[in-house]
């Protein structure tokens, strides 16, 4: 078989897409063709990633033929209505997207599409990014995707492109040096989206909001919200499940708030370690925590009007914007991540539940370079010694990019430190693209 031939096997996908795509506008899912589209002018870049996500779909298309197949001749069963040529319609269907997911996934497939780059990382990042959008579209009773609110039956087509974004983050952050680089703009990026739907919403575009039932973006809420209502568990049951999948990545990835912090922290110098603000990040934050709990049981007890909570929480969350102005600014440190915020303390420690790790080699030279790039205060001659950095560590990676030895890095059970530094890329991307998509107020 010439190459031109292999190539020309590569229409097969192509036709099998539009099937799909097809059945879909039958179905009335118009957001589904649009994403379908989007794929098939995704092969014409031949990149690897597109090869397995493209494997995935047509065995994803296998079983939705499967499905209609059953369902029609069934239905046509129990009408008494001619069935037998319905059957071999749909299995000449279903022989097509079959044939087709050979194509991709045999020798032609793999000439056409190109090796490397990352491929199969990208193309994890997208199918959990995809697969997760969809199902909490599918499962959340109100339309949670912008897509769907301005735009009805389109939800799939901004699945897809959150799909694609995700990919491509992955494929920067995978790049030595990239995440460091990378992590501050896609987070800034994500409180921008967050708090931008929020000003939108609350100047009359209610579709910007989740469901029009406002509370206050400030994380210690998270914890004293369903201590003085008594109820509301979402939060806290969210913050928890993410910091089990990514330990205290939640404070350096994930935070609405601490994207702020760290926007104030690079404003200032670099910063140096500092034995106090280690302290502060343990006692001062712990008090915190005990004062805001304490308070919401208060508050409670007393029956004190939520409108009178609300200020209180509301002059909460402002200290804090004064502690990133005031002295994270000027310290070049994440003064109110590491020594303020309660729920930083709470992924801190939550996060030892999780197996993820920053470790140190034992031939670490002590050079320095990645005391000053962490922004938590984790990093000293000590935590060097020892192996691994302070409990305010947040696994924000800044240090894995500037070890010049390459002598830090993510840890993870069973995994090597490449593997476990892709995994957990892979993981913390497809939750960013998420968020991104779904988490407002």
């Amino acid at each position: 078989m010439t190459k031109r031939e292999k190539h020309l096997l590569m229409i097969l996908p192509g036709m099998a897409l539009l099937l799909l795509a097809a059945h879909s506008l039958r179905l009335g899912d118009i957001g589904m063709v649009a994403a379908l589209i989007v794929l098939i002018g995704l092969m014409l870049f031949r990149r690897g990633w597109v090869r397995i996500v493209l494997m995935a779909a047509l065995a994803w298309g296998a079983f939705v033929w499967a499905e209609t197949t059953l369902n029609l001749v069934g239905f046509r069963q129990a009408m008494g209505a001619p069935w037998m040529r319905l059957l071999a319609i749909m299995v000449g269907v279903v022989v097509i997207d079959l044939l087709a997911l050979l194509a991709v996934a045999a020798e032609p497939g793999r000439r056409f599409f190109h090796q490397g780059d990352n491929a199969l990382a990208r193309a994890a990042v997208f199918l959990l990014s995809v697969v997760a959008l969809a199902m909490i579209r599918s499962k959340v009773p109100f339309p949670i995707l912008l897509a769907d609110r301005y735009f009805p039956a389109w939800g799939w087509l901004e699945i897809m492109a959150l799909g694609i974004y995700a990919q491509w983050i992955a494929g920067l952050m995978l790049a030595p040096g990239g995440h460091g680089f990378v992590r501050p703009r896609i987070w800034a990026l994500f409180s921008a989206v967050f708090f931008g739907q929020l000003a939108l919403g609350l100047a009359g575009m209610e579709s910007m909001l989740m469901t029009g039932s406002l509370h206050l973006p400030v994380p210690a809420l998270i914890a004293a919200g369903p201590v003085f209502r008594g109820e509301g568990l979402f939060m806290p049951i969210l913050f928890g499940v993410t910091v089990l999948l990514v330990g205290p990545a939640w404070c350096s990835h994930l935070c609405y708030i601490g994207a702020w912090d760290d926007a104030m922290s690079r404003r200032g110098p670099r910063p140096g370690p500092s034995a106090s603000v280690r302290r502060l990040s343990v006692f001062g934050r712990g008090a915190a925590l005990i004062l805001v709990v304490a308070t919401a049981l208060a508050l409670r007890a007393m029956g004190v009007p939520g409108a009178t909570a609300v200020l209180m929480a509301a002059g909460f969350g402002l200290i804090g914007v004064g502690v990133m102005v005031l002295v994270s600014s000027r310290m070049g440190l994440m003064a109110h991540c590491t020594a303020y915020c309660p729920m930083g303390i709470v992924s801190n420690v939550l996060g030892r539940l999780s197996p993820w790790r920053m470790r140190i080699d034992r031939d670490c030279c002590a050079c320095g370079a990645c005391f000053s790039r962490c922004r938590y205060g984790a990093l000293d001659t000590e935590r060097v010694v020892s192996g691994a950095p302070s409990l305010s560590c947040t696994l924000c990676g800044d240090c894995v990019s500037s070890c010049p030895h390459g002598q830090i890095g993510y840890r993870f059970p069973g995994l090597s430190p490449d593997a476990a530094r892709t995994v957990f890329i892979v993981l913390i991307v497809s939750l960013h693209a998420v968020f991104l998509g779904v988490a407002r107020i």
